[in-house]
């Protein structure tokens, strides 16, 4: 394994470009392609802390001359901050104020996809601070849908498939009155269902699943007067994404869908027509897949999981005290 790059080799690699006999521009294009290469593929947060330094050293070269470079390293600035682990809203919304500097000259100066992947993140960043009340869900509803202008399913099918779980997963946190709350769920769940229209199982296995994973849970938890019925259709997509998802190839994907498989469960009558004959035969089955979720995160020490797991494991052990008493 590479060892993990110093600040001493950030600062002799800085120091080699300064004697090169290269035009500013392009020292500025090897500063921002060093600091591409910590950010892809960091060993840690030091990494991702010196590719920021050297976004910025970047751009503080460009001055007013080479504009485009200069949005360049602010987006790439903005990226490396909300990659940052446990930066906390400082860093998230230092990356907001660089996309928000770098997008106007991208928009001028860039090509569409850099332009659309700008506002994608923009969206993601703007959705990590609406928990802290420091922006706001519709802005970055809005900047997904900006980005979809150009990351079309025909043309970028994962970026599109990623963009409508995010707005899909926008629209279920975002705060709403009681009475309105069957209206936002309803939008996630069509959004799910505009996605999976052009994202299929043969061409975009992965996407799929996500997308597929995520609708059963958003049909699971819809406020409806068809419980019976959401319950049914969420368990349908479980199934679709476990036609991708497994124990071998994606273990901790297939551990969670089994789990919000048995989630469904164990709400569900065995048979719907005759709710009032119980669902004994449901909760085996929730109960096998809970164990064997359990099993899959304490293996792979998802501590948090493995708990939530347990405690529907004993929620479960009640119901069937019930049916034994």
């Amino acid at each position: 394994m590479t060892p993990s790059i110093t600040d001493s080799a950030v600062k002799a690699a800085i120091a080699a470009m300064a004697s090169e006999s290269a035009t500013p521009e392009e020292k500025i294009q090897m500063l921002i392609e060093m600091a591409q290469g910590f950010q892809k593929k960091p060993k840690t947060a030091q990494d991702l802390r010196n590719a920021v330094g050297l976004y910025y050293r970047a751009y503080e070269m460009c001055g007013e001359e080479y504009l485009l470079l200069k949005a360049r390293s602010k987006a790439g600035m903005a990226g490396t901050l909300q990659a940052i682990p446990d930066g906390g809203t400082e860093l998230l919304l230092q990356a907001k104020a660089s996309y928000e500097e770098a997008l106007p000259i991208l928009q001028q100066l860039a090509s569409p996809e850099e332009v659309a992947e700008a506002q994608m993140n923009l969206g993601l960043v703007l959705q990590s601070l609406v928990p802290f009340n420091l922006a706001r869900m519709t802005d970055s509803i809005q900047a997904y849908h900006e980005a979809l202008r150009v990351f079309t399913w025909q043309d970028f099918p994962q970026e599109y498939a990623i963009l409508y779980n995010n707005i899909a997963i926008a629209y279920l946190s975002m705060p709403m009155a009681s009475h309105t709350e069957y209206l936002r769920q309803g939008l996630a769940v069509q959004s799910f269902e505009v996605a999976l229209k052009h994202i299929n199982l043969i061409d975009h296995p992965r996407e799929y699943a996500m997308l597929q994973n995520n609708l059963g849970n958003a049909l699971q938890y819809l406020v409806s007067s068809h419980p019976v019925e959401n319950n049914l259709r969420a368990i349908a997509a479980y199934n679709e994404a476990l036609k991708v998802r497994n124990p071998k190839d994606t273990p901790l994907e297939y551990a969670n869908t089994i789990s919000n498989k048995a989630n469904a469960l164990f709400n569900l009558p065995d048979d719907p027509e005759k709710p009032e004959k119980g669902n004994y035969h449901n909760l085996l089955q929730a109960r096998n897949y809970y164990q064997q979720a359990r099993e899959i995160f304490t293996q792979y020490q998802q501590i948090d999981q493995a708990e939530i797991v347990n405690q529907a494991l004993q929620e479960l052990e009640l119901e069937f005290k019930n049916y034994e008493s």
